[in-house]
């Protein structure tokens, strides 16, 4: 059974339960609420103000995330497998509020604190066409994204415990290896459409919603091609209690993450981004076993300091910290939080596929969120390069799927 299937299944025997939970609900809920409550007031005890805002910003984009099951990984998959592009055009109403929001930010340096403002533009090298790709193969054998794994670890998905485990192992090692694929390997250098042309911010916005619009049409273009089977809908809870215990809809849950990034992006200054805590966690763990992470080129210049602090100083860490907590109490609220059980081909998928995205998001500037989400919406071209070569990379793991027990979507089924 798919796990799109399970998550329909168990949606629809919860929104079938009246709206009072259970004690065990109720215990959990609160206890994911007290972590939250305790890791924010220590937070506004030892750090600025700011974390503890990104750990609320985090603790509603788990919920969010939970609520909408809003996936990239499927995302990119439906399209690859049967030309299904709704949930691209869900993407598509994200990054379109995204750029809204980011321009007039990124051009007057909107800060709540501040400090300055800067977009995820990175460059278009051979590093980020080989880590895009492997992130590609890697989210569709590994059972989910960057951001996936965070509120599926949340809502107690056993198998993505691997998954996040060896997404921190392949940051770490990608971060030892990036300096090499930066020095040695050939670059075109970073391309901003509103920076690096002469159309300012207010250009670059036209542009990009020109570009999104044009996206949009062609998924749907492939789609009546192909005539794609639609996507399984999922059953949902009435009224207000849909807000607690149903899906949202994919094009609410679009806009609230754009929402989110802008205000990410003028609470620390940056982006909303997700694996380079992965690749701090990991190395703070290796300096820890002996290992000389110091003398690593990725840990030289500014982020020196970085890894010499709390891991709580870390803005990323802490967002990171917010969504699996938000994803924890959305699941215990909807009484959908259990600890499953895995089989060995899944967990040699989670053991592969999270390395192969901790690796490419190092060499990639990101992942789904940082490269993808945060690059478009800096109007960073590097954005745009990071989706097709994920995507080339999703082409090719369909192939290798069914060999980790995970089921592909075909043209045959009345929904994928």
């Amino acid at each position: 059974m798919s796990t799109i299937t399970q998550e329909v299944n168990a949606v629809t025997a919860v929104s079938n339960q009246p709206i009072l939970a259970t004690t065990s609900q109720k215990n959990l809920v609160a206890a994911g609420i007290a972590v939250e409550l305790v890791l924010l007031v220590y937070l506004l005890a030892t750090q600025n103000l700011s974390q503890s805002l990104l750990l609320i910003i985090g603790f509603a984009l788990g919920l969010t995330l939970f609520h909408a099951r809003f996936g990239f990984t499927s995302a990119f998959q439906r399209m690859a497998a049967v030309g299904n592009g709704q949930a691209l055009r869900a993407h598509m109403l994200m990054l379109a509020v995204a750029v809204t929001l980011f321009a007039p930010i990124l051009s007057y340096g909107i800060s709540f604190f501040g400090g300055s403002v800067a977009g995820h533009v990175s460059p278009i090298s051979t590093s980020l066409i080989v880590g895009a790709f492997l992130f590609g193969v890697g989210m569709q054998i590994g059972g989910g994204c960057a951001s996936g794994t965070l509120y599926t670890v949340g809502s107690g998905r056993t198998v993505m415990f691997i998954t996040l485990i060896f997404f921190i192992v392949g940051s770490t090692v990608g971060a030892y290896h990036l300096p090499f694929w930066l020095e040695e390997m050939p670059s075109l250098g970073a391309y901003s459409l509103a920076t690096s042309t002469g159309f300012g911010y207010g250009g670059a916005w036209l542009i990009s919603i020109v570009l999104f619009g044009l996206i949009a049409w062609v998924t749907l273009v492939i789609e009546k091609k192909k005539k794609a089977p639609k996507v399984e809908p999922i059953p949902s809870a009435k009224g207000w209690k849909r807000i607690l215990r149903g899906s949202w809809p994919l094009f609410v849950a679009a806009i609230i993450l754009a929402v989110l990034n802008a205000l990410t992006l003028m609470t620390r200054g940056a982006p909303w981004g997700v694996t380079s805590g992965f690749a701090l966690w990991g190395s703070k763990l290796a300096l820890l076993s002996g290992f000389d992470v110091t003398s690593w080129g990725y840990w030289q210049g500014n982020r020196a300091a970085t890894l010499q602090q709390s891991i709580f100083a870390d803005s990323t860490s802490v967002l990171n910290f917010g969504i699996i907590i938000g994803a924890f109490v959305a699941s215990a609220a909807a009484g959908l939080f259990k600890i499953t059980k895995i089989t060995s081909r899944r967990t040699w998928g989670s053991i592969i596929g999270g390395f192969l995205m901790g690796y490419g998001a190092r060499l990639a500037f990101g992942c789904n969120i940082g490269a993808y989400f945060g690059g478009i919406a800096s109007f960073s071209l590097h954005g745009y390069v990071w989706g097709l070569l994920a995507m080339v990379g999703t082409f090719v793991a369909l192939y290798l799927r069914p060999y980790f027990g995970l089921s592909v979507p075909k043209p045959t089924d009345s929904f994928c």
